[in-house]
């Protein structure tokens, strides 16, 4: 039977971040991801870039250790705003296990947990069933410590933990998409033309290529100069109404002739069986119809072609009850905690398919604290990721990856802190 210090389910960059740390501080560490490549969203949902959050930083190792890794991989730029987190997403896969395979952190692919508890009050005991080359075999572990970062609160689950009850509500699926053989200065010149607020458009030349992002919804909150597109595509019968409700565009680092599309989102009816299923396939379906509005009404799409379909992108699914409930009245009014785990100001945004029924509201700096990663119910579990302990609100702001890789960090350095006294 195999002992680890720490144990991390979820290969995703909340649990690449922790597994990297605590390697690095020494710990015998082992990282499950149930797919055969790290990255989760970013490499497998094609959720780039990594938004801002801020100048402020707190558990950022990890984050600049990518960037400086990925720029040796020739898989990263800087975009005009400052922002280092445009990842090429295929290579960011090599990047992932090259900067945790360098500190010694094991790497279980093609694995998931499928008993775990504890039996005594230091240690867990668990089992990963994992994929070999001819057979599907379980391999027994125990652990000091264990980090869900499955994104969905997994490992909570198997260990009965609670998790919170506070919203019906959902944030709505995403199923994102990569167009290649676009000629992406013919299209920023064109946004040139056609789009001068530069707080929805910008573009610039980055290393010698053109880079750019813009967006269009069916929200009145703003003037969209793509919408006349949009209203006559839709006229016509080429696209569908919802298929108009969320439509966001960005270049792909080191990919000259990519664009990656943040859309669309997925409409899936409450409690019926088939729903998800349904929602993506219909969701493929608009990304057809959408890919063929670009190639007729964008220039610089004209001999462009679906190249990726990414996996289901999931924006909150379930939130695990943590020592401390981090709401959003502690966004609201920022409060100073002995522990704190990372800063941002992103925005609380929060998806919705119902027009003018998103919100994308600024907030000021606010720091939620490391209790807010340690689960409720069982001692020496914590949780990263999307699914921490914070009511639907404060996850809207907390959820995206520069504070995911935040959480990693800090839970890997507490670990690291306790193990060593």
């Amino acid at each position: 039977m195999d002992e680890f210090d720490v144990v991390i389910a979820g290969g995703g960059v909340a649990g690449c971040s922790c597994a990297y740390n605590a390697a690095k501080l020494g710990l015998r560490t082992l990282l499950i991801e149930k797919n055969s490549f790290l990255g989760g969203a970013v490499t497998g949902g094609l959720v780039i870039p990594a938004m801002k959050t801020g100048e402020k930083k707190l558990n950022h190792d990890f984050f600049d250790a990518l960037v400086v890794a990925a720029k040796n991989f020739d898989a990263q730029i800087t975009y005009l705003d400052g922002n280092e987190g445009w990842f090429n997403p295929e290579l960011l896969k090599i990047v992932l296990e090259n900067l945790l395979q360098s500190v010694g952190c094991k790497i279980l692919f093609e694995s998931t947990i499928f008993n775990v508890e504890k039996k005594s009050s230091d240690k867990f005991f668990g089992e990963v069933c994992y994929k070999s080359s001819l057979n599907t075999l379980s391999l027994p572990f125990i652990s000091k410590y264990m980090v869900d970062a499955t994104g969905e609160g997994n490992l909570a689950e198997l260990l009965n933990c609670e998790f919170w009850q506070d919203s019906r509500r959902r944030q709505p699926n995403s199923l994102r998409f990569m167009m290649s053989g676009v000629d992406i200065g013919a299209f920023c010149g064109y946004l040139d033309e056609i789009d001068k607020d530069r707080g929805v458009t910008n573009f610039a030349q980055i290393e010698g290529e053109w880079h750019f992002t813009t967006a269009y919804t069916w929200d009145s909150n703003k003037k969209w100069a793509l919408e006349p597109l949009f209203k006559k595509a839709v006229e016509a019968g080429e696209l569908l109404l919802e298929d108009a409700d969320y439509f966001q565009l960005f270049s792909v680092a080191k990919m000259p002739h990519a664009v990656s599309f943040n859309c669309p989102r997925l409409k899936e009816p409450d409690g019926e069986v088939f729903g998800r299923s349904k929602s993506i396939i219909n969701g493929r379906a608009t990304i057809f119809r959408l890919a063929n509005f670009c190639k007729k009404y964008l220039k610089g799409f004209e001999n462009a072609f679906i190249s990726h379909i990414g996996d289901i992108g999931v924006r909150e699914f379930r939130r695990v009850k943590c020592k401390y409930d981090f709401t959003i009245n502690d966004i609201n009014e920022p409060k100073t905690f002995e522990n704190p785990i990372l800063y941002t100001d992103y925005p609380v945004d929060i998806h919705s398919n119902k027009r003018d029924g998103s919100t994308l509201r600024e907030v000021r700096t606010y720091s939620p604290p490391l209790e807010s990663l340690m689960v409720r119910d069982v001692e020496g579990l914590f949780v990263v990721g999307k699914c921490l302990g914070a009511d639907f609100q404060a996850q809207a702001s907390l959820r995206v990856q520069p504070s995911c890789m935040s959480m990693g960090e800090g839970v890997a350095k507490h670990i690291a802190t306790q193990i060593n006294k």
